[in-house]
This record gives C-alpha cells, structure tokens and sequence, in this order.
C-alpha cells in the first residue's frame, strides 16, 4: 500500500498551499465529483453506512491524486450522509480544506452548477445515480462513477473521469 500523502510534491518542493494556487492551475470554476468509497453492507440504516478500510484508502488516494494533479479548490461540499462525510474529509486532509456539509448532496437530482454558483473550483462528495444524472444532464456525456472514483466537469465539457485504480496510481506517483 503506498504512504499517505507526505505535504510534499514529487521532487521535494514543498505542496502547493490551499491559498498560493501552482501555475497552471484549474481557476474557472471547475467541479469536480468525487464519489464516496467502499462502504459497510451492515448498518443501523443507509445514512450511517461507514467506510471500510478500502473505502478510507480510496478517500485518501483522491485527495493525494487530486494534490498532485496540482487542482486547487475554493470549497468542498460534502453529502451529510457518514460514508460521504468521512470521504470528504480523508481526501480533505490531504489538500488542506475544510468540508462543508451540504443537504442538497444527501441523494436524489440536484444542479451542480446551482451549488457551485460562485464558489470557484468546487470538490463535490456524493453518491451514485445523482453524480451520473448530473454528469449527463450538464455535458450529455453518459457514465458511471465507481466508489472513490472522480469526475471533473468544465462548463458543459466533462474534462476528467478517473476509476479509483487511475486515482491510486496518480495518488501513488506523488
């Protein structure tokens, strides 16, 4: 299993700060999709389903991959519901950022863009049908987000769809 994320980029150099965005950066206003990982079959109901080992990996792979891509976020918005929050957050630590828990990402359809509105790049966490329902309703493009995988969504173009083995191997280079 590789190391968690360090803080530091490849090279050495210290990770670019949350506030200092690295040239080349993604600045207008890109949202990205990050589906929760892997969790537990067996809970009390649906909304305290937790993580699994796999699932927190899966979290903390997105945050590392996401770093080293060099993405920078203005805010991340995370579903209430545990599985979510506890993703948001692992991949959160890993990019300096606050989660933010938003009702609006609990389930069902919602308007990506209403959510962003103004908020520059925004990291959403969720859950499936509703990030595949958005992804088409927004670009037209017709995918499946697979736990721990990531979407990254420039206007009506979807620019990024990474499967959480893409994820692991980006998050492992850093």
């Amino acid at each position: 299993m590789p190391p968690p994320c360090s803080g530091r980029a490849s090279g050495g150099h210290p990770a670019p700060s949350a506030k200092t965005p690295p040239a080349g950066h993604y600045d207008r206003g890109v949202i990205w999709l990050l589906r929760h990982g892997d969790a537990e079959d067996e809970a009390p109901d649906d909304a305290s389903r937790e993580l699994t080992k796999k699932g927190q990996r899966q979290a903390r792979d997105a945050g590392c991959a996401l770093a080293a891509l060099g993405v920078h976020f203005d805010v991340c918005l995370s579903s209430p519901k545990v599985r979510a929050a506890q993703t948001a957050r692992l991949a959160c630590a890993e990019l300096a950022l606050e989660v933010e828990i938003d009702e609006r990402l609990r389930g069902g359809d919602f308007d990506p863009a209403e959510l962003a509105a103004g908020r520059g790049n925004v990291l959403m966490v969720g859950h499936e049908p509703d990030f595949s329902r958005a992804i088409w309703a927004h670009t037209g493009a017709r995918v499946e987000l697979k736990k721990g995988g990531i979407a990254g969504m420039d206007g009506s173009v979807l620019v990024t769809l990474l499967r959480a083995p893409q994820v692991r191997l980006i998050a492992a280079a850093r």
